[in-house]
């Protein structure tokens, strides 16, 4: 976990130098000198104010990613308070250097607090606090992950330190740009003696930025300029360790006994059989499916069967896959003793709501007992971390063997037969299930989300949640990587089309996938060849985009009518 915290810096450290620090450039620039370098005025202090900016970043920005969710929702407010406040603050101190009475006024209340010298590095303190709240680094997998876990409340000193440490590389760029300010003030007398008339321009400039982000207008400029860390960043965060450590994050917080039944299934010993403890009871269940007048279970309900509980979501193409070895186990199985429990994870907002759970299980086929798990308490009580996720429930309650992904059906199917065997000795069972595994093999492209929240492979830029942008293609895509073109408007979550909206995607995989919602056409182009143009209605549902004979290469682009909203990319 320790190299976690080193890779988080790096990863800071390089997205401190990619065009997505743009916008805050300027204010780092004049930021600090709220106060003004006047002539007389000690380096030393001038170094303290810089150095007080950037630590004011540093503690906004790692506070506001990893626990923002958890004090907003705790203070009833909504997600893009501390957005705004950040733009208004720094629009009050840049209108305070323009009319030096507002200083005045905003400095009154402090003014007994402060000591002699300290009131220049406060104000620098302050103003780099409202810039953690509008600071928007090119986010890769380590700032995706401690977001998510943050919107979802799942914040821990672990996310907290994670996006500490990455705050930390990310500004040191910045304070580098910021000490080279001071040092072009401190070598040139010109500047030193107009310092006092400089303010107002100074002050123009935090007008100027904060109303541009505020309006999205640096957008353009910093999709103008080539992607030219994305290849570092990926490098960086990329690898099968560091994955595996994020993907784990709250693995941490499970018992011994979960950890254990993992590290069986892994180790693939024979019976991979182990005692992890009682099943954690069902929690912040907001709804039951295919029960009994839909009533709830309970899991000591169901000592006596053996029970296998399926962390699942409807729109996942992994758990797609998985579906229908699951639905046939409780077809065979259920008449001798299994119970299958399929606990409804949302992975993304629309899937939090019963009806649309309930209407991409009807779809999909599942007629086994379904928990919606919308405010994911249940899969947080399992310290669960995967769509899917098997965990195999012996009759006397104790989660046997834990299982995360797809593939190795062969084993868990031989494994619920034994658990079945051992609560009804000599009891006849069915034949085994024959069901094909169409576990994709080999390299593929990850899954790919396009909403502001973990767009983590856009290579024209980045989008931001409720701004409009336009986007040009670059001349072209590299291989993991997509683009947009024309209008879209973002969400946390999804982009949603405008006027000739456009993605164009290059991927390693057999199959492409993408969850679409809203009414309108899409036109898919492989390769530059017109596949075909199909209608997209309603709630959001997962479309198969590509269906190849075998994995290779590919670069797709599709037109989207206006008012379709795209969420994540998926591959098999």
């Amino acid at each position: 976990m320790l190299s976690l915290f080193g890779i988080a810096f790096l990863a800071g450290v390089v997205a401190g130098i990619s065009p997505c620090i743009l916008p805050v450039l300027p204010v780092v620039l004049v930021g600090w000198s709220v106060e003004g370098a006047d002539e007389g005025t000690f380096a030393r202090q001038r170094r303290r104010r810089a150095l007080s900016l950037v630590a004011g970043l540093v503690i906004s920005f790692s506070l506001f990613t990893a626990v923002g969710a958890e004090l907003l929702s705790a203070a009833h407010l909504p997600d893009v308070f501390l957005h705004d406040l950040g733009i208004a603050t720094l629009f009050i101190f840049g209108l305070s250097l323009v009319v030096p009475r507002l200083a005045q006024l905003l400095e009154g209340p402090f003014a007994r607090f402060a000591r002699e010298g300290t009131r220049g590095t406060r104000s620098s303190f302050l103003c780099g606090i409202g810039l953690g709240f509008v600071f928007v680094p090119c986010a890769g997998p380590v700032l995706a992950t401690v977001a998510v876990l943050g919107a979802r409340h799942h914040a821990s000193f672990t996310t907290l330190a994670l996006s500490f440490c990455f705050g930390v590389g990310v500004c040191l760029p910045l304070l580098v740009v910021a000490l080279a300010g001071d040092r072009l003030i401190e070598r040139n007398r010109w500047l030193t003696a107009r310092a006092r008339r400089l303010r107002p321009i100074a002050g123009m400039v935090l007008i100027v930025m904060s109303v541009s982000v505020a309006l999205n207008l640096t957008a353009p400029l910093q999709r103008a300029l080539p992607s030219y860390t994305a290849s570092l960043q990926h490098w960086i965060e990329g690898g099968q360790a560091t994955t595996k450590s994020l993907r784990s994050l709250s693995g941490e917080r499970s018992a011994d006994a979960l950890a254990q039944c993992e590290a069986t299934a892994a180790s693939g010993t024979e019976s991979g059989l182990s005692n992890c403890g009682i099943a954690p009871e069902f929690k912040g269940i907001t709804g039951w499916l295919n029960t009994n007048l839909n009533k709830p279970l309970t899991m000591q309900g169901q000592w006596g069967h053996v029970v296998l509980i399926d962390f699942w979501t409807y729109s996942c193409i992994n758990c797609q896959r998985s579906l229908p070895h699951v639905k046939n186990w409780y077809d065979r199985y259920r008449g001798v003793g299994l119970q299958v429990v399929g606990v409804a994870s949302p992975e993304f907002a629309f899937e939090h709501d019963v009806q649309n759970v309930k209407a991409g299980a009807q779809a999909l086929g599942v007629h086994y007992p379904i928990a919606v798990d919308a405010n994911l308490a249940t899969w947080q009580a399992y310290a669960n971390q995967y769509w899917p996720a098997d965990y195999l429930v012996d009759a006397t309650g104790m989660i046997r063997h834990v299982g995360y992904g797809e593939g190795n059906y062969t084993h868990t199917e031989s494994l619920i037969r034994s658990l079945l065997r051992a609560a009804n000795p000599g009891r006849p069972l069915p034949p085994p299930t024959s069901v094909a595994d169409t576990t994709p093999t080999g390299s593929l492209t990850p899954e790919t989300y396009l909403g502001a929240d973990r767009s983590a492979f856009q290579e024209n830029g980045s989008v931001t949640s409720g701004s409009t942008e336009h986007f040009d293609f670059p001349a072209s895509t590299q291989n993991g990587y997509y683009n947009l073109g024309g209008t879209w408007t973002a969400s946390g979550e999804s982009i949603t089309a405008g006027a000739k909206a456009e993605i164009d995607l290059n991927f390693t995989a057999k199959n492409v996938f993408l969850v679409l919602a809203g009414n309108g056409t899409v036109t898919e182009r492989l390769n530059g060849h017109l596949l075909r143009t199909f209608q997209v209605r309603g709630v959001p549902s997962l479309h198969q985009l590509v269906a190849l004979p075998r994995q290779r290469d590919g670069e797709l682009r599709l037109s989207v009518t206006k008012g379709l909203s795209a969420y994540a990319f998926t591959f098999g």
